[in-house]
């Protein structure tokens, strides 16, 4: 019986020695450490000896996709994001995942497509809608981008993130007398938020040439 395990092992791509539950754990244990102190090099590292081992593993490829992520490495991410989507096709998260180093390498158009895949199935799904947002904006879309933000601004009435996304297609529509308002509130209940603080700072006057304003 043995003997016909360890070749099924072989048969399926199994190594003969995959790490024991204890050692995942402690990488994963190990990688989470790493991550909240911002060493995300030794966060990955931490993570390779579970994908050498388990390389069809949707968790690992998660995990290693928004580590590349946060270390700046999109390409990675994207491998890894792919790697899970392909092993659970019906993932949403896998797929929000792979937003990310689109959204950080300026690739507005393809978080646009992928995005509204995501609302397909799950219309109202928070993170779905708010990157679908800023990628419309970006691409200077803002009557698709205005529709969506409203949508979500519904059910989100005061959310500072679709306030402020909303304030911001405003102004890009050229009204800014509303973006101003909404920024407004935006700062009223977020007092320390930059983008709102940076659009409603006051305009310093000129200087007279006695170098009083």
């Amino acid at each position: 019986m043995k003997t016909y395990f360890l070749l099924m092992l072989l048969l399926l791509g199994a190594p003969l020695l995959a790490l024991d539950d204890a050692a995942i754990r402690e990488a994963y244990h190990n990688s989470y450490a790493y991550e909240r102190v911002e060493n995300y090099d030794d966060a990955i590292r931490s993570m390779l000896p579970v994908l050498r081992d388990y390389p069809e593993t949707y968790t690992v490829n998660l995990r290693l996709g928004w580590l590349y992520y946060l270390n700046k490495k999109y390409a990675n991410a994207l491998e890894h994001y792919e790697k899970a989507i392909k092993i659970a096709p019906a993932s949403i998260e896998a797929k929000l995942g792979h937003l990310l180093p689109l959204l950080a390498q300026a690739r507005y158009a393809e978080v646009e497509r992928e995005a509204f895949q995501i609302l397909n199935v799950d219309f109202y799904n928070y993170y779905g809608n708010m990157r679908l947002i800023y990628a419309l904006r970006m691409l200077h879309k803002y009557e698709a981008a205005e529709k969506v933000v409203l949508k979500m601004l519904a059910i989100y009435p005061i959310d500072v993130i679709f306030l402020t996304e909303y304030a911001l297609i405003r102004h890009g529509q050229g009204d800014t007398d509303t973006a101003v308002k909404v920024f407004y509130d935006v700062q009223i209940l977020d007092p320390e938020n930059p983008t709102a603080k940076d659009f409603l700072k006051p305009q310093k006057p000129p200087l007279m040439p006695n170098g009083r304003p």
